[in-house]
């Protein structure tokens, strides 16, 4: 009897530890689940019928334990192996989903918005996308873990996928894992990101590279990839720099200017010259800049961005991005828009030194926001039971993780740059092209900007020659001005064509 109990006792002990090492994230997780349709598009008076999958795909680490279910919607033209090209799209933030480029210009259906002005409540627009790329390519919307559909599973947690190098390491493993699942290894093959997509790009691009996936080619709409460019640092002179010919943009779109150049491209380029011959050593200088030289280069400001020279001498020569969106139209009570300065919004504090809204993220949220959900759940078929979230934001924990592996110095990160990512696959991959595509009225991710990261990367003329440039009359999101839609579908179909030669 003492043994039985002995035995018993050991049992107990053996279950109870097994118990105490058990996790929460050990418990089941749902499965992934995806719902099939038929959608169709035409283009060029042509009609495409499209096999669409929208869902989830458990993704796995490099030790094949799950980790996510990792949302996504795919728009293939014919099943199993295929020739035809594949294009991996999505947005950026970080933390946005993919339903902006997915209703504006990838899927076979677009939002039609009241473009530069606010759209009116629903009903909404949603009208056959006759300027999607699913002509020549097939397309597979990503929604990043803690948007749309994807979560994490198994023993992974948010912090997992939200920071640079995270992020890259995840959306590779999706790319490489969806290949395989749907046979299309053969395929040409493309990056389209935006945004913060674009940095995104540039790291998944050479992850994937050194893992055996060479790409056709990476498309990057609304470029960042230097963080210097966008953040403002104290006793930093590139943000202001890189910023100042898209505030000349604006002025000119808005008829700040006095006597202007007709010809926009040519404007541009004259502000160009201006920058960095004129306002980059006015920068340098600093303190040692004299009061004749500050006027001097203060009342160019003025021809060429609108604000007048007298606050250009009191800002030093210096001005945020905020600060302008507000100064431009602050006396007639108005303020310009982040993502698209040719947007104008009701300036409610006209007092205020920073703006406090983005009209262009007002005008159109509310249609992309319904109508994309709308299409989702009726017309893709998608339970609604399932919750798409549009934004990581609103997960708990949800904070970005801004270091990168390559920008460390001095023991901390002394920079936030992918570009040299780009730039390793370039050079180790001389077929790879690239094709940039910038907004003339984009203040969230500035043209010149760009053009500096790129001119900053040391590559040799003819690999220089593979990253292309193309420019639009329109901002952020430049698919929602229709002379810009149609310009973005010819300059991304030639890309594709030339890339697949």
């Amino acid at each position: 009897m003492r043994k039985f109990n002995f035995l018993i006792l050991i049992i107990f002990f053996l279950a109870s530890a097994t118990l105490a090492q058990e996790k929460p994230t050990d418990k089941p997780f749902p499965e992934p689940e995806v719902f099939i349709s038929n959608q169709t598009v035409r283009i060029n008076g042509v009609n495409h019928t499209l096999k669409t999958r929208a869902g989830t795909m458990l993704l796995k680490d490099e030790n094949n334990e799950p980790i996510a279910l990792h949302g996504f919607t795919a728009y293939f033209k014919e099943d199993g192996p295929s020739k035809r090209p594949i294009i991996f799209s999505f947005n950026g933030g970080p933390g946005s989903s993919s339903y902006w480029l997915h209703m504006g210009v990838m899927g076979p259906k677009r939002i039609v918005v009241n473009d530069p002005d606010y759209t009116k409540a629903a009903p909404y627009q949603l009208v056959n996308n006759e300027y999607s790329i699913l002509d020549i390519a097939d397309v597979v919307m990503m929604d990043p873990v803690g948007t749309g559909l994807s979560i994490p599973v198994g023993k992974a947690e948010g912090k997992d996928f939200w920071g640079v190098d995270q992020d890259i390491r995840a959306i590779s493993l999706f790319i490489m894992q969806f290949l395989k699942e749907y046979d299309r290894l053969q395929s040409p093959k493309y990056l389209l990101g935006e945004s913060y997509g674009t940095m995104r790009n540039a790291g998944v691009m050479s992850y994937l590279l050194d893992k055996g996936y060479a790409l056709n080619g990476v498309v990057m709409v609304s470029a960042v990839f230097d963080i210097r460019s966008l953040a403002f640092p104290v006793q930093e002179s590139t943000s202001y720099l890189v910023h100042f010919p898209t505030y000349a943009t604006t002025a000119w779109y808005h008829d700040k200017l006095k006597n202007k150049n007709p010809n926009l491209e040519a404007f541009v380029d004259e502000v160009r010259k201006f920058t960095e011959e004129e306002y980059l050593p006015a920068l340098f200088k600093g303190g040692r800049l004299s009061d004749a030289e500050r006027k001097q280069v203060a009342q160019k400001m003025e021809n060429y961005a609108g604000v007048p020279a007298k606050i250009w001498e009191r800002a030093n020569l210096r001005m945020t991005a905020g600060e302008f969106f507000n100064e431009l139209l602050r006396e007639e009570g108005m303020t310009v828009g982040r993502l698209d300065s040719r947007f104008i919004g009701i300036n409610p504090f006209p007092i205020n030194q920073y703006a406090i809204t983005d009209p262009q993220s007002d005008a159109i949220s509310p249609a992309y926001t319904a109508g994309f959900l709308d299409y989702f759940h009726r017309d893709l078929g998608v339970s609604k039971k399932l919750n798409y979230k549009t934004s990581a934001y609103s997960s708990p924990g949800f904070k970005w993780d801004w270091s990168h592996k390559g920008n460390e110095g001095w023991g901390s990160m002394i920079s936030i740059n992918t570009a040299i990512d780009m730039a390793d696959a370039l050079n180790k991959d001389p077929n790879v092209k690239v094709l940039i595509m910038n907004g003339y009225y984009d203040l969230a991710t500035v043209f010149y900007g760009v053009e500096h990261t790129i001119d900053q990367l040391n590559l040799r003329p003819e690999i220089r020659k593979n990253i292309i440039m193309t420019y639009y009359e329109a901002g952020h999101m430049m698919y929602t001005h229709m002379p810009s839609l149609i310009k973005f579908k010819k300059d991304l179909s030639d890309f594709i064509l030339d890339t697949m030669k």
